[in-house]
């Protein structure tokens, strides 16, 4: 598969739902993700734990939309909109882009940028 389709297939599964799922599929055993590029998680036990904890503190995902998505070599970037309330009822709209390094059909790193 292309970088290109290993980013919708990671697309498709969480707009399905099966966050987690996808995190097992498609994410390198020594991942890197950061947010606004700072306190960098090293590991993919270590980032999948940071997952849950977030999505343990969602009460209800009331959507998500995808804007534009960019891809040159093994490098993407995908714009998210996520609408959900926390538990204690804040209910956020979050905007985001994943900026993606792909290597051998795995994310080796992400950073997701927001305001």
């Amino acid at each position: 598969m292309s970088t290109r389709d290993n980013v919708q297939a990671v697309i498709d599964g969480i707009l399905a739902g099966k966050i987690l799922e996808t995190f097992d599929a498609w994410y390198a055993d020594d991942v890197v993700m950061s947010e606004n590029k700072q306190d960098e998680r090293v590991g993919k036990a270590n980032n999948r734990e940071y997952e849950v904890q977030f999505l343990e503190n969602v009460q209800e995902f009331h959507g998500a939309q995808v804007g534009r998505i960019l891809v040159e070599g093994d490098d993407a970037a995908v714009e998210w909109t996520f609408d959900l309330t926390f538990k204690g009822g804040n209910r956020v709209v979050m905007r985001q882009v994943a900026l993606q390094t792909w290597k051998n059909g795995k994310i080796v790193r992400e950073d997701f940028y927001h305001a």
